[in-house]
């Protein structure tokens, strides 16, 4: 990963019990949060940036980010992808202002230098001056000055950016284990059903921590365990790459035989209800599409997605930092572009089980924000992680009640950070 080694330039030291302690401090300081943004998201790593979906056409293009810094990816007349920094050569100024269009030409709106869809500059205004007066030097190429580019790659659709010119390649970033998940999920072309956006007041590093974290779902999100979407003793694999940041998360539908009371004897928190509590029961419909009765997939990708598979709703959730105690969360829905009108509005119906309101996420965004209020009072404490020991191996056909995958992310992170 050519990841920084022992740089002094860090404001602290971590904690010498390592993985198993995480200070509070990296969810609060705002040079941390400077660091991460050249380590991390400008550095050596790759960020999904859009869905070749939302660009079926010559000349289409998506506004996003990567880290806070604002990007566009498009596609040229050829069909080529491309991704490039939003951000003029001339001053500075923002070239595209919209969410999504067409054009063959993105202008700034400042002064006018107008750039083509791989982001070369190819016009500005009074080059030679007017009336023989001012104008650029007679040495101006507009060849140097295009917008920033970023390496590109796609994998069945899902389109990546990197600002490292010499960083790892995209496949060997990923790695067999989270490749083959979107594999798995995007088999076949897919179609965009919906948006949502979610600003939440927290670091990102705590939504980070939460997508891996295996346990809390049965005992924050009371949905699952209720209404039998997943249950204690099912079979459950936690698998990470090799350098730990990435993280899959595969859980297998219940088979029936698995009981509640186990839940019940190791929690505080009543379970009440039941499937036949809902007035809609077709809500909680399971259609194995895939035959492998996978029921849940959370695949979070480091530093900004998680690619989520949750009974059959399907969506992407992009982690987009604004502030060392804030980011907004951004979600794209999916379904596959063969779907009957019934399936489409199954999909529809249940992705209301995620996203800002849904009824097994809306509590991940406050569990963040509790803990931001809580630790950022600049005390010098840490946060505990033993759950499971002080590993991060893989864990296959596990109750899931170990926090191997978020030390996994802390080892990552450090290293590219330079702890």
């Amino acid at each position: 990963m050519n990841a920084p080694q022992n740089r002094s330039d860090l404001p602290f030291a971590w904690p010498e019990l390592g993985l198993r302690r995480v200070p509070y401090a990296v969810f609060t300081d705002p040079a941390i949060y400077q660091l991460e943004q050249e380590r991390i998201f400008r550095g050596p790593t790759w960020n999904y940036v859009a869905l070749e979906a939302e660009l079926p056409n010559p000349h289409d293009y998506v506004s996003t980010f990567i880290g806070d810094t604002p990007v566009v990816v498009t596609r040229d007349g050829e069909g080529a992808l491309h991704a490039w920094v939003n951000r003029c050569a001339h001053r500075g100024a923002l070239v595209c202002r919209d969410l999504r269009g067409n054009t063959q030409t993105h202008t700034c709106v400042y002064h006018q230098w107008a750039y083509d869809a791989s982001g070369a500059l190819i016009g500005v205004p009074f080059r030679k001056g007017l009336g023989g007066k001012g104008g650029y030097p007679a040495d101006f190429d507009m060849a140097e000055h295009p917008l920033r580019p970023l390496r590109v790659a796609s994998r069945r659709g899902v389109v990546f950016a990197s600002f490292a010119e010499d960083g790892p390649g995209f496949e060997e970033y990923l790695g067999d284990t989270m490749l083959g998940n979107i594999d798995r999920v995007m088999h076949k072309p897919i179609e965009v059903i919906g948006y949502s956006r979610q600003y939440v007041h927290a670091n990102w590093k705590l939504y980070a921590e939460n997508t891996r974290d295996s346990y809390h779902a049965m005992l924050l999100h009371l949905f699952y365990p209720t209404f039998g979407i997943a249950r204690p003793a099912q079979k459950v694999a936690i698998e990470m790459n090799e350098a730990r940041y990435h993280n899959l998360f595969t859980v297998w539908q219940p088979s029936g035989k698995e009981s509640m009371d186990t839940y019940k004897q190791h929690t505080t928190r009543a379970i009440q209800g039941g499937q036949d509590a809902l007035e809609s029961p077709q809500f909680l419909r399971y259609i194995n599409e895939r035959g492998d009765d996978i029921c849940i997939t959370i695949e979070s990708l480091f530093p900004n997605s998680v690619f989520q598979h949750i009974q059959n709703g399907m969506a992407v959730r992009q982690i987009r930092p604004t502030a060392v105690d804030q980011f907004e969360l951004y979600w794209t829905y999916f379904g596959y572009a063969d779907d009957s009108e019934e399936m489409r509005a199954h999909r529809l119906r249940q992705a209301n089980m995620l996203g800002p309101a849904g009824l097994i996420a809306m509590e991940d965004a406050e569990a963040g924000e509790i803990i931001q209020r809580a630790v950022s009072d600049g005390s010098n404490e840490q946060s505990f992680v033993e759950m499971g020991g002080y590993g991060t191996e893989n864990l296959y056909d596990i109750s899931g009640t170990d926090e191997n995958s978020i030390r996994g992310f802390w080892q990552g992170y450090r290293d590219l950070m330079g702890f």
